[in-house]
């Protein structure tokens, strides 16, 4: 008998128990184990029902991630499955924390399904690439039907408790906490009742309910948008479709063929990595792992606008207290009320409750003086980008705040180690870079400046889990990595406009490469003025910036989406950009005026000057320390910028492109184009001569 699966008996219950920690993956002891306790249940007399049960904190959680890549052990999880389904006693599945991918299909593969109501379901595998490969395309819609099978396997969303006994997923729901007291009940009254064997496979009228209408074309053309350029989605329509046009076994054989497909598709590799990368850097190098770490009980946020109240709302949806600083009370009342319409929206949408809404509102406050902070434990700046201002924003904090509290900065590009000069306390001080909408883009770049405590650090990226986040450490200079990159292609982008692309060729080109968005929509989203207010802080400090169209769109107060009006104009109500021929004769007055020549420039300069320039500058990065792994940036790009998750990030796209041809392309761009930003990257070059890549560093 395998030690992490035991069997024993409890009254006329034969009780299945996984005991694998931490989240009872199915690794091959687990597998094993599971038929060995099945045997063993059906060869015991006495036992009149079966039950599966966990230990710990979740069900089986999916399967063992120490064992992606290793080549599959006998017996696989479709064989452990159909066992329990052709068994001829009912076995219960009791579910609580998460029944997740394998360890849902494994339920589903149980005649009868108990949970907890904390407890949730989902089946993740799209977001590795992948789809369910031991029947959970073909059991999960039989339960449910067509369009909520199709939303739960395309998406790899949860479902809790209540909803899954709404769809039929689960057959009962019970409160409280012992799982194990719930499921004996059940399975008991399964008993007393002389409940058959159920199986999924058998069941037809959810099946029947679908069969011949258009929920399967509607759901493509839906996902032609959602997830435009993905492969493993409509992989996972497929699979789902054959469980209404095929008997049971011809459906899991199709199921299987369209997951081979899946794993033979280069965005698995991408996900995974992804996957993998995302838990990778929260490890810190240098940063031991019993650093202590600091109390954050309340919050001081300065600025009301966009920023700071998307940054607020996200230490009150973790129940952390905030108070909000602005200079005048109208703008302080306009960020307040900005945030209450952000909750109320999301009520509408059901994702949370009113009462949810009441209770995050109570815990932001406003405040006009910085004397209100005197008790925080941390407080993050959110001013526009101005050295000057933050500067004497951080000396005011310096005397404001108590000893020990941290002072971070939401600067998306200036120096840490100037601002912290402006305090007594520069080890307390850090950049809390957070992304715009910042109540809901994952991405958080902590910035560590040159005298930041390590004690500082370790409750930074603690603090970022805590309010989920996807914290990622950098260090300090222009732009750190993320936007530090995104000027290099922002500048080659406007490069390849002034020599004669349009910004929507630009921007369709980045969008087909699976970018939500181009350049030119996303400096419009942003806020043009943004752009031009760092342009101006850096010919101000005597910096060589170059003229440029989008400066005369800002000067004519053409902001973006904010005014309907950018490098596209926009209808009201709506966020599609839409080409402006007023812009085309801006930007022609331009060449004019700087003796550019117009020409024609094809999609493939586009994408490798816009890609392979970030490329260099991330190899740049690596080189300085500014990140201390290629995953790190990776990271930054994919919750930060959008760079698609099935593509890895920049630097593992490129480890698939090969170092080789960019790195060749680069020196051809250095000979052509001059400028130093096409200077090969010294690591880039080393990479090469040793045959390397940058996931081996």
């Amino acid at each position: 008998m395998s030690e992490v699966v035991t069997y024993n008996r409890e009254g006329s219950i034969g009780v299945i128990t996984v005991n694998y920690p931490p989240v009872n993956a199915l690794s091959h002891a687990v597998r094993s184990g599971l038929v060995a306790a099945l045997e063993q249940g059906q060869k015991d007399a006495d036992a009149k029902v079966l039950l599966l049960v966990c230990e710990g904190r979740t069900f089986i959680a999916g399967a063992d991630i120490r064992e992606f890549g290793k080549p599959m052990q006998e017996p696989g999880l479709s064989a452990v499955i159909e066992q329990y389904e052709n068994g001829d006693k009912p076995v219960v599945a009791a579910i609580h924390g998460t029944a997740l991918g394998g360890g849902l299909e494994t339920a589903l593969g149980c005649h009868y399904r108990v949970a907890l109501s904390s407890a949730k379901v989902g089946l993740p595998e799209v977001k590795l690439g992948l789809l369910p490969g031991a029947g959970g395309t073909q059991r999960l819609p039989r339960l449910t039907g067509a369009q909520k099978a199709l939303e739960m396997i395309t998406t790899g969303e949860f479902v809790g408790a209540n909803d899954a006994l709404t769809l039929g997923i689960v057959d009962a729901v019970e409160d409280g906490s012992d799982i194990k007291a719930a499921g004996l009940a059940y399975a008991q009254k399964i008993a007393d009742e002389g409940k058959p064997v159920r199986r999924v496979r058998d069941l037809t009228d959810k099946l029947e309910a679908d069969k011949g209408s258009e929920v399967f074309e509607q759901f493509r053309a839906g996902l032609q948008k959602k997830a435009r350029g993905q492969f493993s989605p409509f992989k996972c329509v497929d699979a789902v479709e054959a469980a209404f046009s095929l008997p049971f076994e011809d459906g899991m054989k199709r199921e299987r063929e369209l997951f081979m497909e899946c794993m033979e598709s280069p965005q698995r590799a991408g996900l995974i990595h992804a996957f993998f990368a995302e838990r990778e850097v929260s490890k810190v190098k240098g940063l031991p792992k019993e650093t202590p770490v600091r109390d954050i009980h309340k919050v001081g946020v300065i600025g009301a606008g966009t920023m700071g109240g998307g940054i607020a709302m996200n230490f009150a949806n973790a129940g952390i207290p905030v108070t909000i600083a602005e200079v005048k009370q109208e703008a302080l009342d306009k960020g307040l009320a900005v945030i209450r319409r952000n909750y109320e929206n999301t009520a509408k949408k059901g994702r949370i409750t009113q009462a949810q809404v009441e209770e995050r509102m109570s815990l932001i406050s406003g405040t006009l003086t910085y004397d209100d902070f005197s008790d925080v434990d941390l407080v993050i700046e959110a001013v526009f980008e101005s050295m000057d201002l933050k500067r004497k924003i951080f000396g005011q904090l310096d005397d404001a705040c108590k000893p020990g509290a941290i002072l971070a900065s939401n600067t998306s590009t200036l120096s840490i180690d100037d601002i912290a000069a402006a305090t007594k306390r520069p080890q307390d001080v850090i950049g809390l870079h957070f992304f715009s909408p910042a109540n809901v883009m994952k991405l958080l770049e902590i910035v560590r400046g040159e005298k930041t405590s390590d004690e500082v650090k370790a409750t930074a990226m603690a603090l970022a889990k805590k309010i989920r986040k996807v914290g990622v450490m950098v260090g300090n200079c222009y732009g750190f990595v993320g936007n530090r990159m995104l000027h290099k292609r922002g500048a080659e982008a406007m490069a390849l406009v002034n020599e004669g692309a349009s910004p929507q060729q630009v921007d369709k080109v980045l969008t087909d490469l699976g970018f939500p968005m181009g350049q030119f929509a996303m400096s419009d989203l942003a806020g043009i003025d943004i752009g031009y207010s760092i342009r101006q802080e850096r010919r101000k400090a005597g910096e060589d910036v170059p003229a440029s169209w989008m400066d005369k769109l800002a000067e004519q107060g053409r902001l973006g989406q904010k005014t309907q009006a950018g490098v596209y104009r926009y209808e009201e109500g709506n966020r599609k950009p839409i080409p402006d021929p007023e812009v085309d004769r801006v930007i022609a007055e331009f060449r004019q005026e700087q003796g550019i020549k117009s020409r024609e420039i094809t999609d493939q300069e586009i994408l490798e000057r816009c890609m392979y320039v970030m490329v260099n500058e991330g190899a740049k990065i690596l080189e300085e320390g500014i990140a201390d792994r290629s995953l790190d940036i990776d990271i930054t790009w994919i919750y930060g910028y959008g760079f698609p998750a099935y593509r890895g990030g920049p630097m593992f796209w490129a480890d698939q492109i090969g170092l080789d041809v960019i790195l060749g392309t680069i020196e051809q761009f250095y000979d052509d184009l001059g400028g130093e930003q096409w200077k090969p990257a010294a690591l880039l070059q080393k990479l090469v001569s040793e045959g390397r890549k940058f996931s081996d560093l």
